[in-house]
């Protein structure tokens, strides 16, 4: 989870080798920013097991969705994101509830909002990234680098 502008990809691209590598599947909201980048990594690094995974707002085509990373699109009937990203009407429910760890990088309101699921329902979470990006975030654990994200969800 992450920016839906910015890649951050010294942290999305690594990320994806990294997902990828491991045979892990990788979902995504399927959009742009990190969700672009760390679906580039994943679907380039060869070999793998995983596929990339959008879950896609609706139930309107968007500019830019899904990104060229996405091998598995599932469009929903969702069409809530960003600040409204709590609200029962958003993906991110589908999102965290799918997931069986949730990565979060930088990012506005609707990564904040997926965090903040993630919390609520008991999803193992970790913020990856410098830690002032998560100044005001809900409480996970926070990881600056692959190596700590990697103990994170090694030790799960």
């Amino acid at each position: 989870m992450g920016s839906g502008s910015d890649p951050h990809s010294e942290l999305a691209v690594p990320l994806g080798a990294w997902i990828a590598a491991r045979g892990h599947h990788l979902l995504t909201g399927g959009g742009g920013g990190v969700m672009a980048a760390v679906g580039a990594a994943f679907v380039a690094t060869q070999p793998r097991a995983g596929v990339s995974i959008g879950i896609l707002p609706g139930p309107d085509a968007r500019p830019g969705y899904p990104n060229p990373s996405v091998e598995l699109p599932i469009r929903t009937h969702l069409p809530l994101s960003g600040a409204l990203g709590t609200d029962p009407r958003s993906r991110n429910h589908v999102n965290v509830l799918t997931s069986d760890v949730v990565i979060a990088l930088p990012g506005g309101e609707g990564t904040r909002s997926e965090v903040q699921l993630a919390v609520r329902y008991g999803r193992p979470a970790v913020l990856h990234g410098p830690r002032d990006a998560f100044w005001e975030w809900p409480r996970a654990t926070w990881a600056e680098t692959l190596d700590e994200v990697a103990r994170f969800i090694e030790g799960l």
